[in-house]
Formats: C-alpha cells, sequence, structure tokens
C-alpha cells in the first residue's frame, strides 16, 4: 500500500483525532448555533474553580444576582484540572439559558511567582532573555505564550466555545520589581494574545490589578510594543462593584473592555445552593444591549410611564389606542385603532379578562394592563439582560408600580431592578428584583 507523504499525514492523523473526538465527547458542530460569549454585557458575575453541576446552575440562575459565570477550560497550573461536569453539553445549556461564559486558562506563570509551579510538572513562564524559535526579546517566553494559545484555543473549541468568543488568560500576582520575570511574563501574555486573536477568538488578561493589569497597563501608556488584550479583568477586593481601580489609568480598556473581581472567595447561598466563589462586575463589548423594538400596528405608541384605568366615561386616547393595539396583537379585536373606548373595545377587553382569569369587568385597570402587557414567554431577567421580554417586563411595571415610571428600553439595569423589589413586596412575592417564574406568573395573571 502507498504510504502518505510526511508533509501530509501528520496534518491528517490531527483531523482524525479532532473528529474522533466530536464522535465520542460530543462534537462542537453539534452545538454549531452557540453564541459568541460573553458578547455586549454590564452586569454580575462569579468564577468558581470547577464548574458547578446543572442543578446548581439553574437555582442560581433562578435566584442570584449573577448572569455570567468563569470557568477553567485550560492550562496545567489550574487548581482544578479534572472538571468532570464541564462538557460540551454544559456549555450549550448554559449558554441556551441565557449565562455568559468567560472560558479561563491558566498555565505558565511569572517566574518569580511564589505559588507555582502548583503541581512540579507545570511549567512556569522561561524568564531567559534573547531570541528562540524565530522570537526576539525573551524568546522562549513567546514560544510558550504561542504554544499555550493554540492549546487554549483547542480546548475551548472542542467545548463548544464559538470563535467571537473571549478567552482569558490567568496570570496571578507576581513581584514586579523583578525585571526578568516581569519582561517575560508581559512577553508570554503579548504572544499568547496575538496567536489567540489570529485563531479568531478575542482575548482577555486576568490578574492582580497591583501586578499583571498594572504593568499592563504601564506597558500601553509607554506605547510599548506589544499585542495587548482586547479586554482586561482586574483582581481588586475593594467589594465595590464596578470597573475602576487606582491601579489602571482610565484611559486604558475603556469604555466597556473591563471586568473587576471585587470580592475574593467566600461562600454564598443562592435557591439553597451554597457555593464558594468570587463576585465580579463586568462592563464587556457594548455593555448591555437590547434588539430594536418592533413596530405596533403601523406605529401606535405602546411605551409609556403610566397606563391608566380606562372606560367609556374616560377620555384617554392615547392610552385606548394603545390597549386596541395590543388587543388587535392578541387576536381578541378587530376593530379599527379610534383611541375611543367602545363597545367592541370593551368586548374585546372582556375577552382578554376572561381568557386570563380575571373579572369580566365595563372598565380596563392596571392590574389588566399588567396581564395584557406581560404575555408572551417568561425567560429569566436580572440586571444585564436585554430583550424584548425586558420591555414587557418594564411596561407591565409601569402598570402595576405607580411609582415606577421606567423607561422601557429593553435593557434591565438598576432602576428595572428597584422596580420589580418594589412590586414584588408590594404583591408580597419574594423580594429578589428578578423576574423568575414566580413573578411572571404574578404579572400574567
Amino acid at each position: 500500500m502507498p504510504r502518505l507523504p510526511r508533509s501530509l499525514a501528520a496534518p491528517l492523523v490531527a483531523l482524525l483525532s479532532v473528529l474522533l473526538a466530536g464522535v465520542t465527547m460530543g462534537a462542537p458542530a453539534a452545538h454549531a448555533d452557540n453564541v459568541a460569549t460573553p458578547g455586549n454585557f454590564t452586569g454580575y458575575g462569579f468564577d468558581q474553580c470547577l464548574a458547578p453541576a446543572q442543578s446548581t446552575m439553574d437555582r442560581w440562575l433562578d435566584n442570584s444576582p449573577f448572569l455570567a459565570v468563569g470557568i477553567y477550560v485550560s492550562g496545567d497550573s489550574r487548581g482544578c484540572r479534572n472538571q468532570p461536569n464541564l462538557t460540551p453539553t454544559w456549555v450549550a445549556t448554559q449558554l441556551q439559558k441565557g449565562w455568559r461564559l468567560l472560558p479561563i486558562t491558566l498555565g505558565p506563570q511569572a517566574s518569580c511567582s511564589t505559588k507555582f509551579p502548583r503541581y512540579g510538572t507545570d511549567k512556569t513562564i522561561n524568564p531567559t532573555k534573547g531570541s528562540y524559535a524565530g522570537f526576539g526579546r525573551y524568546g522562549r517566553a513567546q514560544a510558550q505564550g504561542n504554544a499555550q494559545a493554540s492549546r487554549s484555543v483547542a480546548d475551548a473549541a472542542a467545548l463548544g466555545i464559538s470563535a467571537g468568543s473571549a478567552l482569558w488568560y490567568d496570570l496571578e500576582a507576581f513581584n514586579t520589581s523583578q525585571t526578568s520575570c516581569r519582561e517575560s511574563a508581559l512577553y508570554f501574555v503579548s504572544a499568547w494574545t496575538a496567536k489567540v486573536r489570529s485563531l479568531g477568538y478575542r482575548t482577555g488578561l486576568y490578574s492582580s490589578a497591583g501586578s499583571g493589569i498594572m504593568v499592563l497597563d504601564q506597558a500601553r501608556a509607554a506605547n510599548r510594543s506589544f499585542s495587548y488584550p482586547d479586554y482586561i479583568w482586574m483582581a481588586r477586593w475593594d467589594r465595590v462593584p464596578n470597573t475602576r481601580s487606582t491601579y489602571v489609568s482610565d484611559e486604558g480598556w475603556n469604555p466597556h473592555s473591563r471586568v473587576k473581581q471585587y470580592l475574593g472567595g467566600h461562600n454564598e447561598t443562592w435557591g439553597g445552593v451554597t457555593i464558594n466563589i468570587d463576585r465580579n462586575y463586568l462592563d464587556l463589548g457594548k455593555g448591555t444591549i437590547a434588539p430594536a423594538d418592533v413596530v405596533h400596528c403601523g406605529g401606535v405608541r405602546i411605551d409609556h410611564t403610566t397606563y391608566n384605568r380606562l372606560a367609556a366615561s374616560v377620555n384617554r386616547p392615547r392610552k385606548t389606542r394603545a390597549l386596541q393595539c395590543l388587543l388587535r396583537e392578541k387576536g381578541v379585536y378587530a376593530g379599527r385603532l379610534t383611541g375611543v373606548y367602545d363597545a367592541a373595545t370593551a368586548k374585546a377587553a372582556n375577552t382578554w379578562q376572561q381568557k386570563v382569569g380575571a373579572t369580566r369587568t365595563t372598565s380596563w385597570s392596571t392590574d389588566n394592563w399588567a396581564t395584557l402587557l406581560s404575555a408572551g414567554p417568561t425567560p429569566v431577567l436580572k440586571v444585564g439582560s436585554g430583550s424584548h421580554a425586558v420591555r414587557r417586563l418594564q411596561r407591565a411595571l409601569n402598570a402595576g408600580l405607580p411609582t415606577a415610571r421606567l423607561s422601557v428600553t429593553g435593557v434591565f439595569d438598576a432602576a428595572t431592578a428597584g422596580a420589580l423589589r418594589s412590586w414584588q413586596d408590594q404583591v408580597g412575592l419574594p423580594v429578589t428584583g428578578i423576574a423568575a417564574a414566580n413573578t411572571w406568573a404574578a404579572l400574567q395573571r
């Protein structure tokens, strides 16, 4: 049998390995519709060494303030080399449920770090100055960064994390006064960043604000010739959920290019499930955005800061026209959009009241507004969510809580969370500021 040339054998073997891995462990192609992560997002997240079980993720989605999660996907120096929960199915499931993922690599660490190597077999960054393997200054460190980048991308892709996602390198704290240690770390990060980016992913660096992030920002300010990550993730445990630190100038990685880990390891319990986490505040991409709203009934305005009681004796043409439009969209009104609460409008209103189990009346109440405005799918919403569902929630809160007066933006911000807490307290629900199943059920009935 003819033998393959050596120049072709290695690539074919590599390709076969990828295909077989897909058959045995769940091919990334099976999750080809995975969105790039974390995308545009401003909100809260957590990270933990071990990827949580699905039951924990579900309970925390419904009950915690978090909508982003850091997961360790690559690197020999990870504290959790074994990740039994972390599979392509786990990744796809979290993305489908709305979680934003931060895939982390913890590979070679700074040569002067006192905590690494962690296992003895994991390497540290080579601090030798000089060219090596085609790289210039600190060439050995650059070669390590380049090799780790290829592995980071392969490990992320095998989990179904799609191109365009941000991959993060975890460079733990080190002594920045040691020149060869500091410089080799910078060259390593630069090579890792350039290679990851060339393979179709975005890049981020996690490090202590006072060490890795500080020296990276100093290099940026000095216009040094490095490949700089798209994002920074600074560890600064000041308990302040923002993206600022005195160690980093405001000019660096602004706007929407920062994460701050503002609280270190501690236990938190949500939905009856306790895990040990770090807390983070994220502001990435363009920040949380919502898709443009659809046009309703040829241009009828349905967004209002208040939704008043309507009846035949009440002259509120704009609100009545909005009601007629919404009832038409629900298929219970076929008349003209007159802005008059006439017999046809009252009949359609009664049909809707009966449909949702409300009392049939001759008028239209703020509670009736809430059932109509909130009608539709019921995803979990919290600070950081951006969607048409958020618009429905904001409209319903404006109806059910006279003091809400929210701008209907489709972005779940602090004002929306505050209004939701007030409404939950008003109706006797657990005050969470999260729109989960119980909140939607109360609004829609």
